[in-house]
């Protein structure tokens, strides 16, 4: 209730306002009614006080300083008996509460005080329940419409029919889910604002305004509610246009908007968790060739939009070790946010792309890019890795790493392309690297190791590096200190530099690496064997991660 409509109540039937008339609009909350000279202390924001001034008979100056404070709560107005006890209101009061906007009624002498407080409070207490049973009664409405199977559509047309402004409603990535006003500009300028971290939502506050300029100089004032999942971050409905003075009654009905919408949001997101779990167990699968023929793979294969008849790039990306341990749980929690991330960050790029999470490995198909293209320093997919990689480090203080195989030409060739993504991520961290895009380099030496038993790798494997990797050797460094200081062409500043460790300390490891070996690891023939044994020893472990990874049911 405001003032305007205070006056329209029979116990202000003599009232006149005399002062204030720009605050008319204030909202009423409570009703004191005052005879003590101390009660500006007690006063709150919205306060109706009503009194008979009795004890500024004598000093004006204390009903100017009574008006001053009431301004600074921002109380909703002053009523007083003016007649009783000053004969007439001050003009310095009458000048004040104007310069305020702080309104001023001269009750009549004919009603009590005690009588205008109880049909004040019995008004608003009316109005309350009136709005209570409203709210009630659109959100039966509302989930009725859910219910019902009608949709988010529907509900968000009633809402802005009730509230009379047009409406959307975004999702927590910034998605549009639904509209009654078509506004691509609004929805872009929304998830950018999104995609840089601002927070839209203060705490305690139940909406926010904002105005939002376009190019052309057009002005968007737009009202913007939190929808409360279960997810991280709030989805949000939009309402365009200003509302100053929302009623209590408009306020209660999108909040009742608000919840209903939130439940079928979070019905929404559990669809979603369970077609990314079906999508990742499928690629599981498909890796491990788990299939019965490849008709019923590709099949398969297209209920997640996924054509044969297209050329295909894998991604392989993993978050770089850190020095601090965490939890199993608290790691997995960290691995599944930065991964909703970057498919929320994939969205943004002119390509097609498919996000699939193969234990602490998110696995990224991009369709369409050319063999020229993608060979090209700066193509479209190293450019969005790239940027993906910063976006990540400031939102997550954490780096992550991508390995890039060749194009495809067809997704039932995406099995070796995986390999390829795999093997380039390996690669990468074996040199002790962070933070990098490592695309994949064909190795026709791969090739001839494949075509040797697995048996024979792993006895040529133990020959060359038993002695660095057996149970008497406690410095798990040394096998990665000579991967990288074979990699870096047995440079041993730049090998001390990849591992952040000291020169000196590059020249400890080796000597003592040439001593379990017995050889000297400079001589040309043993750097073969030495290489050529890592690559082994890589390759068997690829193959035994492969086959440990846990089966899905079909």
């Amino acid at each position: 209730m405001n003032i305007s409509q205070l006056l329209t109540l029979p116990a202000f039937s003599g009232a006149r306002l005399v002062a204030g008339k720009a605050g008319t609009e204030r909202s009423i909350e409570h009703v004191n009614m005052m005879d003590a000279p101390d009660i500006a202390g007690y006063l709150k924001g919205n306060d109706l006080l009503v009194t008979t001034a009795y004890h500024f008979k004598d000093d004006a100056s204390q009903l100017v300083e009574l008006i001053e404070t009431m301004a600074e709560k921002r109380c909703a107005g002053l009523g007083i008996k003016a007649k009783r006890f000053l004969g007439k209101i001050p003009e310095e009061a009458v000048a004040l509460a104007n310069a305020h906007g702080l309104p001023i009624i001269e009750l009549s002498e004919e009603i009590g005080l005690g009588t205008i407080v109880n049909q004040t409070l019995s008004a608003i207490l009316d109005l309350r329940t009136n709005e209570l049973k409203a709210a009630i009664e659109a959100h039966q409405t509302f989930s009725d419409h859910i219910v019902s199977g009608k949709g988010v559509g529907e509900l968000l047309e009633n809402v802005a029919k009730i509230v009379g402004c047009s409406i959307m409603l975004l999702d927590e990535r910034c998605q549009l889910v639904g509209t009654t006003h078509a506004s691509r500009t609004i929805v872009s300028g929304l998830q950018y604002l999104n995609r840089m971290g601002y927070q839209l939502f203060l705490p305690q506050t139940a909406y926010t305004h904002l105005s939002m300029i376009s190019e052309k100089g057009q002005v968007e004032v737009l009202t913007v509610f939190p929808v409360r999942t279960n997810r991280p971050k709030q989805a949000m409905l939009v309402m365009f246009g200003t509302i100053p003075a929302l009623e209590n009654g408009h306020l209660l009905t999108i909040e009742q908007a608000a919840n209903v919408v939130a439940f079928e949001l979070m019905k929404n997101n559990a669809l979603q968790q369970y077609t990314r779990r079906a999508k990742n167990d499928f690629f599981l699968n498909f890796i491990k060739k788990a299939y019965s023929s490849k008709k019923e793979t590709l099949n398969r294969a297209l209920e997640f939009d996924l054509h044969n008849d297209q050329k295909y790039k894998c991604i392989a990306g993993r978050l770089d070790t850190e020095e601090k341990q965490l939890g199993f749980k608290q790691r997995q929690i960290e691995i599944e946010k930065v991964f909703d991330f970057i498919e929320e960050e994939l969205t943004i790029f002119p390509f097609v792309s498919h996000l699939f999470i193969m234990n602490d490995i998110c696995l990224i198909l991009v369709e369409g890019e050319s063999e020229e293209l993608a060979s090209e320093e700066y193509s479209p997919t190293l450019i969005a890795l790239e940027i993906i990689q910063e976006r990540v480090a400031a939102h997550f203080d954490r780096t992550i790493s991508f390995g890039v195989s060749n194009v495809c030409h067809e997704f039932w060739d995406v099995i070796e392309a995986h390999g390829e993504a795999i093997n380039a991520l390996n690669s990468g961290h074996l040199s002790g690297n962070k933070q990098f895009v490592q695309t994949y380099q064909a190795k026709d030496i791969s090739k001839l190791l494949r075509m040797i038993p697995n048996e024979d790798l792993a006895e040529f494997c133990a020959y060359m590096l038993q002695k660095l990797s057996g149970a008497q050797v406690n410095d798990l460094s040394l096998l990665q200190t000579l991967a990288v200081y074979l990699e870096t062409h047995c440079q041993i500043s730049e090998t001390a530099k990849r591992l952040y460790v000291h020169r000196n300390t590059i020249i400890y490891r080796l000597e003592k690496i040439e001593e379990l070996l017995g050889k000297d690891i400079k001589d040309p023939e043993t750097t073969l064997h030495l290489r050529l044994a890592l690559r082994i020893q890589q390759m068997l472990s690829e193959q035994s991660d492969l086959l440990e990874q846990p089966s899905v049911d079909r």
